[in-house]
């Protein structure tokens, strides 16, 4: 691996281009007119700068290259200390504003962090209120005050009271509005996210992920995203569709840190700082989802960032302290509490209770697998099938979601209602429709399976469907029904053999079993199991419950959980939906070792190189018109192809444009792309020639000679690296350095270039013949797809035909387009960079 300082064959007149070492000097060694040319060549050159920074923010669907942004971040510090020093040196001391100036620059992370924990505390406080009255709203209404839920309305009461009144004394009545408020609310999330802001829809963490590690997609963090999302959040959770809150809380906390940090020049120009900020505001949107701002700061290390400095540990736990104080403050539920389902246990376990926590671990782990392999095939499915219809998806999910859910006393309520349920203890006046009571258990057990099972069937349908949805407080949902079911079971045996040598440690007039557990440890194992995450699970649920001595058992439990759910492949559902959509991120939880050098890898494909000499600049228009690559290396010729360095597309069309506005350049003009003899001074870095260093003033002077000189523009030392240089060594520096593009150089020569997307091209290529299948099964396939697909379109036929009676026929399923050929397991030569705005029913446009 090099980086790489080349020589130049053409020379070129210093005066056209001054010398880098003048941007160097001390201000006292200059003189008041060396002064001001060095100011204004400097002025000038940042003002390119952030031109071009500028450009390349906009470009949709790129990577960022860390190197330069790095490299232009220094060059900023560089410029702005040697303002500093001039400063002094002209008045001799820092007036009061400056130092303020100062002070609140060097201050500045920590106002913005600030102020977006505290926005995300308020908007978090608001969804929660705004939540649970529309949730409690399916079901009846206050007499008192029609704006107050069923628990401020029956404040005190533990199940009911006479001032929350049903609908109607009518039981299949009450049916009909349930399912007509769920399919309203459903209605009305989907159709605003499709008409305001398509990036709303689903979790956001899969894309986020993406974009924290140098992925633009603009618009998903814009302001219409956040608006949108945290109005339809509420109305989709509402709906009683099985997805959850959680998930979209971290977007639209992004979404806030993003939002906010753009009102501060630093942050509109620094890539790396405002992945920072987008760090801690995704640690905060756990903070404030579970009311645990360690296990916020935790997750956004574990699942969401890849590059996780000390400097932005201790902005994610500010900014998630802050969050959660606001929330706490604002206290949407009245209860002193964080969140709904935040319980305590007094109680201590027994070391025979491991063996049922080892069957939750092992739950957990089943779940996960499952429910990945089933939702990227109905993920697969939607995008082939139902993408033209993502408002009747939706609507249809939500209609029939209460068709099965409202019978069931545990899928009828809201879900994080549900678990707080789940969780409690059967002490004192509580119980939930006699789930404490002895001589219901076998119903109870019999209602909670029937409520796991269809619990995880449809959040194996809904999740993906377009609008806001999270699958943490499903998946917790469903974990604590298995796990209450588990710790019914283990209590009625216990009750029914109390003398038995398995139970000898338990004391005689003490409860020996609490149910309540057995559902805390089972939500962390389908947490666990669903999203792959270990360490932020086990602080996440300790947080929530304050008990300590559950720690071990919670440690456990996710041990298995992870154990079980590794066996069935890497990564969770996130990192899989990454997959599924062909984003380029390479996850750096994962080893690879594929024993091949990087020469496999690169594209067989003729490489578009340019010359340092004698290409007019009508072939470099051509060029750049002939081809979408995002840059192309420098070599003497093309004959030789000796490599003098890499110039990137945005830099590339800037200068030619600004060439033209400065002067009439003809197309027969010869262009320069070799570094000018006068930089060989000074050692050059990346840092010194990522950004241009003059401006286009000396243009004038050589357009008599008929030649525009680029060499400013170009990067003399890529990063290049050898043909047998392992691939794993190369994705490391991908990883760890964030290139977007790696030469390859043998012996000065260029042999090839890989980027991102190649790499996974190949790592898709050999997992894909690693698991290979067989073709019939394949076709099978397909054909159970098409047969579904069949089946939907008659049973919308025959309600069209049933409408149309009355004049409301609108389905229209099977018109339009034809299905896309979309799998959950594409070919490797299939394998391409989706471009999300063509994903699904919707169109990702930006706004």
């Amino acid at each position: 691996m090099t980086s790489r300082g080349t020589s130049t064959s053409v020379p070129r007149t210093p005066s056209l281009t001054p010398s880098l070492h003048s941007l160097t000097r001390r201000w006292s060694a200059l003189s008041d007119v060396e002064q001001g040319q060095d100011a204004a060549a400097r002025r000038s050159a940042q003002a390119i700068e952030e031109e071009i920074a500028e450009i390349k923010r906009y470009e949709d669907f790129t990577t960022i290259d860390w190197v330069q942004d790095a490299a232009r971040a220094k060059t900023r510090r560089k410029a702005r200390q040697q303002e500093r020093v001039g400063f002094f040196e002209r008045h001799g001391k820092f007036g009061w504003r400056r130092k303020a100036w100062y002070a609140y620059e060097a201050g500045q992370a920590w106002i913005v962090v600030t102020l977006v924990g505290a926005a995300i505390g308020f908007i978090s406080a608001f969804l929660n209120i705004v939540t649970e009255w529309l949730s409690d709203i399916k079901l009846g209404y206050c007499t008192t005050a029609f704006y107050l839920n069923e628990s401020f309305c029956c404040w005190g009461a533990e199940s009911g009271c006479p001032e929350f009144k049903r609908w109607s004394f009518f039981w299949p009545l009450n049916y009909v509005l349930y399912i007509f408020f769920a399919v309203l609310f459903s209605f009305t999330s989907a159709r605003l996210v499709k008409s305001f802001a398509p990036y709303a829809a689903g979790s956001g963490i899969s894309e986020i992920k993406c974009i924290i590690a140098g992925f633009v997609m603009k618009g998903f963090l814009g302001f219409w995203t956040l608006l949108i999302k945290s109005i339809t959040l509420p109305l989709a959770i509402a709906s009683g569709l099985s997805v959850g809150k959680e998930g979209p809380s971290v977007h639209f906390a992004v979404c806030t840190g993003n939002v906010i940090s753009r009102f501060f020049q630093k942050y509109r120009r620094d890539a790396a700082k405002t992945r920072e900020i987008l760090s801690a505001s995704a640690a905060a949107g756990v903070a404030v989802a579970f009311g645990s701002p360690i296990g916020g700061v935790l997750f956004s290390l574990e699942e969401m960032s890849n590059y996780f400095p000390l400097k932005t540990l201790w902005r994610s736990y500010f900014c998630a302290l802050v969050a959660t104080a606001v929330l706490a403050a604002m206290n949407p539920f009245r209860t002193g509490q964080l969140v709904m389902f935040q319980v305590k246990y007094d109680r201590t376990w027994h070391f025979f209770e491991i063996l049922f926590f080892c069957l939750i671990g092992i739950f957990g782990g089943l779940y996960g697998a499952l429910v990945i392999k089933w939702n990227l095939r109905v993920a697969a499915f939607r995008k082939k099938y139902l993408s033209q219809y993502p408002i009747l998806e939706a609507t249809t999910l939500a209609a029939i979601t209460a068709v099965l859910c409202y019978p069931n006393m545990f899928l009828r309520i809201d879900m994080t209602e549900s678990m707080e349920i789940l969780f409690r203890e059967c002490e004192g006046d509580f119980g939930y429709d006699r789930l404490c009571r002895r001589d219901s258990r076998w119903p109870m057990m019999f209602s909670l399976a029937i409520a796991t099972v269809l619990r995880t069937g449809l959040v194996i349908v809904s999740y993906g469907c377009k609008v806001p949805a999270g699958i943490f407080v499903p998946s917790m949902a469903i974990g604590a029904s298995f796990g209450r079911m588990v710790g019914i079971f283990v209590q009625a045996l216990y009750e029914r053999f109390p003398d038995a040598a398995f139970f000898a440690s338990c004391e005689p007039d003490v409860p020996c079993i609490t149910p309540g557990t057995y559902a805390f440890l089972g939500a962390a194992a389908a947490l666990s199991g669903i999203m792959h995450i270990t360490v932020s699970v086990v602080v996440i649920m300790f947080e929530l419950t304050g008990a300590l001595t559950y720690i071990l058992p919670t440690m456990i439990v996710v041990g298995i959980t992870k154990a079980v759910s590794d066996r069935f492949g890497k990564g969770g559902i996130a990192d899989r939906m990454i997959w599924f959509n062909g984003f380029p991120f390479l996850d750096n939880k994962e080893d690879h070792s594929f024993g091949v050098p990087v020469s496999q890898v690169m594209p067989s494909a003729h490489i578009t190189t340019l010359p340092a000499t004698g290409l007019t600049l009508a072939e470099v228009e051509q060029i750049l018109l002939d081809n979408k690559y995002q840059g192309y290396p420098i070599v003497e010729d093309r004959t030789s192809n000796i490599l003098l360095g890499y110039i990137g597309r945005t830099e590339l069309r800037y200068a030619i444009e600004r060439a033209r506005r400065e002067n009439p350049v003809p197309a027969t003009a010869k262009c320069f792309f070799e570094p000018s003899s006068t930089a060989q001074t000074m050692p050059t870095t990346p840092s010194s020639t990522a950004g241009p260093a003059v401006s286009f003033d000396a243009i004038p002077a050589t357009a008599h000679t008929m030649s525009i000189d680029f060499s400013r523009f170009v990067d003399p030392t890529p990063l290049a690296v050898h043909p047998r240089l392992p691939l794993e060594t190369v994705m490391e520096l991908f990883k760890k350095i964030g290139p977007r593009v790696v030469l390859i150089e043998h012996r000065g020569r260029l042999a090839g270039l890989v980027t991102v997307k190649d790499v996974l091209k190949y790592q898709f290529k050999v997992e894909a013949m690693e698991g290979v299948r067989d073709g019939a099964v394949v076709a099978e396939e397909e054909e159970r797809e098409r047969r579904i697909w069949e089946g939907i379109k008659r049973i919308a036929g025959w309600v069209e035909r049933k409408l149309g009676r009355v004049g409301y026929g609108r389905l229209r399923l099977g018109e339009g387009r034809p299905p896309r050929d979309v799998s959950p397991f594409p070919s490797p030569e299939g394998f391409q960079l989706i471009d999300a705005r063509e994903q699904g029913s919707v169109e990702l446009e930006s706004r």
